[in-house]
């Protein structure tokens, strides 16, 4: 097994408000691969084409409801996660746990996004 993870679902209430919120915060573009036929609206966040690294996305859909209780997924917060930290209450999210150094493994951080996940952000700056 190469990664313990191969995908991940942020579910959302409003498709379009967290699209634009995780667009600016993690500064990556989310292509839309929306289901009609399921009601569904789908986004994906920018993975390697040969799939080999861990890929996910935004899914608006029954069932589907954001927490901020449960498991915690970590995205990638790049060089300085500062930086993706530094956008998300102007997006309109709320930081939860500002850049915590984690000794050898680098630095972490948590905010509350649009629609009240809690998500973690990681850097190893």
């Amino acid at each position: 097994m190469k990664n313990a993870i191969s995908w991940f679902e942020i579910p959302v209430k409003n498709y379009e408000r967290a699209k634009q919120f995780y667009t600016i915060v993690m500064d990556s573009e989310i292509t839309d691969h929306h289901m009609p036929e399921q009601n569904m609206k789908y986004g994906m966040f920018p993975y390697d084409n040969d799939n080999n690294g861990v890929g996910g996305g935004l899914i608006e859909a029954e069932g589907q409801n954001p927490t901020s209780e449960g498991c915690t997924l970590y995205l990638n917060g790049g060089e300085d996660l500062n930086v993706a930290l530094e956008k998300v209450e102007n997006a309109g999210g709320k930081v939860l746990m500002p850049k915590t150094d984690i000794g050898e493994n680098g630095f972490m951080a948590q905010f509350l996004d649009t629609e009240g996940n809690r998500i973690a952000l990681h850097s190893f700056m």
